[in-house]
């Protein structure tokens, strides 16, 4: 078995979070947690129908409620201009006409002396509306369609007269549920004017863009916004676009001339940041008789908002899966009355990755195959839609080390023939890759004349561990232990950072950071080129190492000079350097980025008279390339596990079918997984360090998650005989 580079110095090490000490001690700071005198609170008012137009709005009521300063409507609100695109269309300005899209858009705020007046009077703003039709089913002939919205699709070979001469064909729909991304920590935001200046304290994943956002919208020049968010709180992709509740607060407190809190009610974080889009997939799969693939078919149908866009490809995935000669993805949308789609932890593979790998181990059960034996069967070497090697893959050995972990020899062909006193024993399997996806990003590194460094970036850390894996890169970098070294986030002032999503912020901060500790100690070696007394004089940056807080020349280490030193000698307080990242160019490259793999095993128990069913056992092996930190990695896939038996066996988003009502938008009524619904969890990391960026990394966020629903599915049907092809699996789906 091939293990991750061999770990020296900092990198590599499961050392405790850097932030650990703050949030057990209630220090850390989130959104929520900012104040400031002559605080200000708002209350939203959402609308009742789902489509149509306002036709009354009376405010008086409100605006004699105790303690009330503003209540704004689209009949009082200034004119906003729309938010940039962030590779998404933005959410409209809200408040700018009397047009309703989806239940529960915003139609008012009220504005008051504390929160408790303010959702008070917030509830006798008096609405009326000319109801629509809504449009709120995809079968639904008045919807608009979409087809290949991103230009994802994919065909090559000859899919029609490779199915129709394949041994064996197979056909399956598979369905999935619309989500919710609501984190524990409800969305906040904090708006604070001081003249023409904005600061805005939110839940954001991307303050860089979240500053471009919102200079636009209110016409302001970017350096007079400061975004701040140096915790989030959980976000899962809801913190990546510029929601109109943020605009919201920042015109409340405009119009009163106060800073203005708003807090989102846990209803309205089912409407107002977005959910994971339901999805309806066809898989098509064609064989022969020993297994080999000659034919894959995989087609997906979403929702979507009636305006705007959203990146959900839920096929993309099945494109490079397999080595497979005849391939055709597509992927469609539809326009639905419904509140804005966005990304939910593993967008697209999620919902995409369970239709495929439920279908191959179908498959395997048609050709009377072990379902390992199948995946290792069809595995591709290359990225066959790029026809390019891939930057790294290691998922052979995900299979190899997890079934070995798992006990996948002890499996049992026959479904239902493994027993556990009254219990139906059943192991499932999945494949699983996440796509690669990079951003520019920049970083600043500074070192002191006490020797220590603090190093910057405008990306934020939404309990990843960015805090940590950063300042361990930092240290490791510059040389230093890392107590001396400081890494600061969360600040649109700071250099222009990616976004936390897609697993690719590690790779591109990482990258930047590495870049700007390097040219840090150039920087120093610059300093010392033309000083006679300096043992370093004349050396380049490829002649030196650090470590122990100094430089030293590679042929001989002895000879070398302290940070602290070279800055006292000539009179110096304190030494910066900026470093960036770009992504590579793939076909430059000359290999396909690869995004993290991994092989995902489970057990299930099933109760067979009481149709209930309990995840026992997850064994979960990822190639992540070069791993940062073992602990918050770890952390990483079993959180993403956690999130993944939610979707497989307990979250739904509920819409009432004739109003487009949410109907289950409280934690009351949306069941996430609990501690006692979460099984005993191995985690195993294999592979190289990535060829694609500078650090070796590929992300670890989104992993976690893809492959659970297709495992527990698989595990269900070895179990009962049971195929269960649509999520989340419920008792009625088990008797």
């Amino acid at each position: 078995m091939t293990t991750v580079e061999q770990r020296t110095g900092l990198v590599g090490q499961g050392v405790d979070r850097v932030d650990g000490p703050l949030k057990v001690t209630g220090a850390a700071r989130y959104p929520n947690d900012f104040s400031y005198p002559d605080l200000a609170y708002a209350a939203l008012v959402r609308s009742t129908v789902a489509a149509g137009r306002i036709s009354r709005l009376d405010t008086a009521a409100a605006l004699a409620s105790p303690g009330v300063l503003a209540v704004i409507t689209h009949q009082n609100a200034p004119r906003l201009e729309r938010a940039p695109d962030s590779g998404l269309t933005a959410p409209p300005p809200p408040l700018q006409d009397d047009r309703i899209t989806f239940h529960g858009q915003y139609v008012a705020v009220v504005v008051a002396d504390s929160a408790e007046e303010a959702t008070a009077a917030a509830r006798r703003v008096e609405a009326e509306y000319e109801p629509a039709e809504p449009i709120l089913d995809m079968g639904d002939p008045r919807a608009e369609w979409i087809t290949d919205p991103w230009g994802t699709d994919s065909s090559r070979g000859d899919l029609k007269g490779a199915l129709a001469s394949a041994e064996v064909r197979f056909e399956a729909t598979y369905t999935t549920a619309a989500n919710s991304n609501s984190p524990m920590g409800l969305f906040s935001t904090v708006a604070v004017w001081d003249g023409d200046d904005l600061t805005i304290h939110d839940s954001t994943q991307w303050p860089s863009y979240l500053r471009k956002a919102i200079a636009q919208v209110f016409s302001l020049p970017e350096g007079n916004v400061r975004v701040l968010c140096p915790y989030v709180g959980g976000a899962f992709g809801a913190g990546l676009r510029a929601w109109p509740h943020i605009m919201l607060a920042a015109l409340a407190a405009r119009t009163v001339g106060r800073p203005v809190k708003l807090v989102l009610t846990r209803p309205e974080m089912f409407t107002g940041v977005g959910h994971r889009t339901a999805s309806e997939q066809c898989v098509k799969l064609g064989a022969t008789r020993d297994g080999r693939l000659v034919a894959l078919a995989h087609e997906s149908t979403t929702p979507l908002q009636i305006e705007g866009t959203q990146f959900e490809p839920c096929t993309a995935g099945s494109a490079s899966a397999y080595a497979c000669p005849n391939v055709i993805t597509r992927d469609r949308q539809v326009r639905l009355n419904i509140p804005w789609c966005n990304f939910m932890r593993a967008p697209g593979e999620a919902q995409g990755n369970f239709a495929l790998e439920s279908a191959m181990d179908e498959l395997a059960y048609e050709l009377g195959m072990d379902p390992l034996e199948l995946r290792l069967r069809n595995y591709s070497e290359d990225n066959p839609r790029l026809e390019l090697p891939w930057s790294s893959k290691s998922l052979r050995e995900c299979y190899e080390v997890g079934a070995e972990r798992f006990g996948w020899s002890r499996r049992s062909p026959e479904p239902g023939s493994m027993r556990d006193g009254d219990s139906l024993i059943g192991y499932g399997v999945a494949g699983v890759s996440f796509f690669w996806y990079q951003e520019p990003c920049e970083a600043r590194a500074t070192l002191r004349k006490d020797g220590t460094a603090v190093v910057r970036s405008a990306v934020t850390d939404i309990g990843t561990g960015t805090y940590t894996v950063m300042t361990q890169l930092s240290a490791e970098c510059l040389g230093l232990d890392m107590a001396h070294v400081t890494f600061e986030l969360g600040d649109s002032d700071l250099p222009a950072g990616a976004a936390a999503g897609g697993s690719g912020l590690t790779a591109a901060v990482g990258s930047a950071v590495q870049a700007a500790c390097r040219n840090l100690v150039r920087a120093f070696l610059d300093t010392v080129r033309d000083d006679p007394t300096s043992p370093l004089q004349g050396c380049t940056i490829d002649e030196v190492s650090v470590g122990g807080g100094r430089i030293h020349r590679i042929d001989a280490p002895e000879s070398g000079e302290a940070y602290a030193d070279i800055l006292a000698a000539h009179g110096i307080g304190e030494l910066s350097a900026d470093g960036s990242s770009t992504p590579n160019d793939p076909k430059v490259a000359g290999m396909a980025p690869s995004g993290a793999f991994a092989a995902r095993f489970v057990e299930v128990r099933v109760d067979p008279d009481l149709g209930l069913m309990q995840v026992a056992r997850v064994v979960s092996v990822v190639d992540a390339g070069r791993i940062l930190n073992e602990k918050t990695a770890t952390s990483q896939i079993m959180g993403g596990t956690v999130g993944g038996i939610g979707m497989a066996m307990l979250e739904e988003i509920v819409t009432d079918p004739g109003t487009g009502r949410v109907a289950n938008a409280t934690f009351g009524d949306y069941l996430i997984p609990v501690n006692a619904d979460i099984p005993d969890m191995e985690v195993a990391f294999v592979g190289r360090p990535d060829r694609f960026n500078s650090v070796g990394v590929k992300g670890v966020g989104e992993i976690g998650l893809v492959g659970i629903g297709a495992a527990i599915a698989n595990a269900v049907h070895h179990a009962t005989g049971r195929r269960v092809r649509s999520l989340p699996i419920t008792i009625e789906q088990l008797f």
